[in-house]
């Protein structure tokens, strides 16, 4: 029986991602780079460390890594606060509260930064429901590398074949399918061109589901 999700934040949790590529666009344009759409929706799952030293190889690109991702950021912050129609994922809210209520365990295992990760936290008040946050900036490969849920899997108070994740992602289904963990595939519409084959199970809408569901899966 499931007794622990293990949630991605960004396409799951809360729609981001249109703030994240309107800040990389704008600072795109600022370096004079042209990425495609194609390139671009390899990037999901990958931490901002990652994109920009992929970045900085392909564009041949002069600037620090520390400097690219601050800027980027800085455009981020701005726009996540001045955005008012920034919500979470329809339906999500409602699974996190009935999964606690089940005394399901919930980790959070984010590419995003750890300031990000509060700011959503803090404008949604999701912390009481989460064990821990973990943030892929604290590792040296982002998703698909399968390290921040085998990290994630080490935390929960159960076993790893008690886990579950829930991913929107190519990269992030890959990384849990090789961390060995059991992977519920979101087809979210905010994420493009992703391949979710890899997953065991494929939810398009979270008000379809709750923690009896999640529970029996397995």
């Amino acid at each position: 029986m499931i007794k622990t999700v293990i949630f991605d934040m960004d396409g799951v949790i809360v729609d981001t991602e249109p703030v994240h590529k309107y800040a990389y666009f704008k600072h795109f344009e600022e370096l004079g780079i042209d990425v495609s759409e194609e390139l671009y929706a390899t990037f999901t799952g990958n931490s901002t460390r990652n994109v920009f030293q992929k970045l900085k190889d392909r564009f041949n690109l002069s600037d620090n890594v520390e400097d690219l991702i601050l800027r980027k950021r800085s455009l981020f912050n701005d726009a996540f606060d001045t955005k008012p129609d920034l919500d979470m994922i329809d339906g999500v809210y409602n699974l996190i509260v009935d999964l606690h209520k089940n005394n399901i365990e919930l980790i959070l295992a984010s590419s995003a930064s750890k300031g990000t990760i509060e700011r959503v936290f803090n404008r949604f008040k999701l912390h009481d429901f989460f064990s821990h946050k973990v943030s892929g900036e604290d590792f040296p490969k982002s998703k698909p590398d399968p390290a921040i849920f085998v990290h994630a899997a080490s935390l929960s108070k159960h076993e790893k074949k008690s886990c579950i994740v829930i991913e929107d992602s190519t990269n992030g289904v890959r990384a849990a399918v090789d961390a060995g963990i059991y992977c519920l595939g979101y087809n979210s519409e905010n994420s493009k061109l992703q391949n979710l084959e890899g997953a065991s199970v494929l939810v398009n809408d979270f008000n379809l589901i709750d923690a009896q569901f999640i529970m029996k899966l397995k």
